[in-house]
């Protein structure tokens, strides 16, 4: 199974061996920087992303539109999918934040990889709703990483551990959208830690890539021959 956490309750649950292979992607050559302009991004705003496929309800991402109203100085990608997007649509409008914010379909890697190199800061907001989403280790939190993106996340344990381990980023310590506002703030403000933090980054990048994780698998294919 893909995570530590997933494999401990299998093996308490249903008393069965579990290995773990975490759904790393391979550490791919990153394409150029976007140039804000043509990608009709503002140049004196902080750049923030949060991306995927599974963009949905209960992940956080409507109390981080929330708080874009309170960051003026601040412009927040959402780019991919996911069943909470025409509730997201529909708050920005209300909060009169279309400055602030703007939504992005899902698109080829490389070119949302362009984008995503840009930021200051990913989002891993997910709530501890479901079992789901407590033990979720996103493809996201590994782009950000490959992107040298420091990350803000909540308290989830298989995020948490990474980020932790690392030092890739801040935790909020609950979803209220002041909460998270002040804590994108104080990430931004701190000029010693995000250097701290990119060149964590890096290391990070050359350790969790699928370049490595695969050998964790030849393993157990030769064990099985044993």
């Amino acid at each position: 199974t893909v995570c530590d956490s997933i494999a401990d309750l299998f093996r308490e649950k249903y008393g069965v061996k579990c290995h773990v292979i975490r759904n790393i992607p391979p550490r791919k050559t990153l394409p150029p920087k976007g140039d804000r302009a043509a990608l009709g991004l503002p140049s004196d705003k902080h750049l923030l992303v949060l991306q995927g496929s599974g963009i949905n309800i209960q992940r956080g991402a409507e109390e981080l539109v929330q708080a874009m109203a309170q960051l003026d100085d601040c412009f927040l990608m959402i780019i991919g999918g996911g069943d909470v997007l025409p509730i997201l649509k529909q708050m920005v409008e209300e909060l009169k934040i279309t400055d602030r914010v703007r939504f992005f379909p899902r698109m080829p890697y490389q070119q949302m990889m362009a984008y995503t190199q840009l930021a200051e800061l990913g989002f891993c907001l997910d709530k501890d709703t479901n079992l789901n989403y407590r033990f979720s280790l996103p493809n996201k939190l590994f782009d950000f990483i490959q992107a040298g993106v420091p990350i803000v996340a909540s308290h989830l344990t298989e995020i948490e551990k990474i980020i932790r381990q690392y030092d890739l980023g801040m935790f909020i310590e609950n979803h209220e959208p002041a909460t998270i506002a002040s804590t994108i703030r104080e990430a931004l403000a701190d000029d010693v830690r995000k250097v701290q933090w990119k060149q964590n980054l890096s290391v990070a990048a050359r350790d969790l890539c699928w370049e490595n994780e695969e050998k964790v698998l030849e393993e157990i294919y030769l064990r099985g021959r044993e």
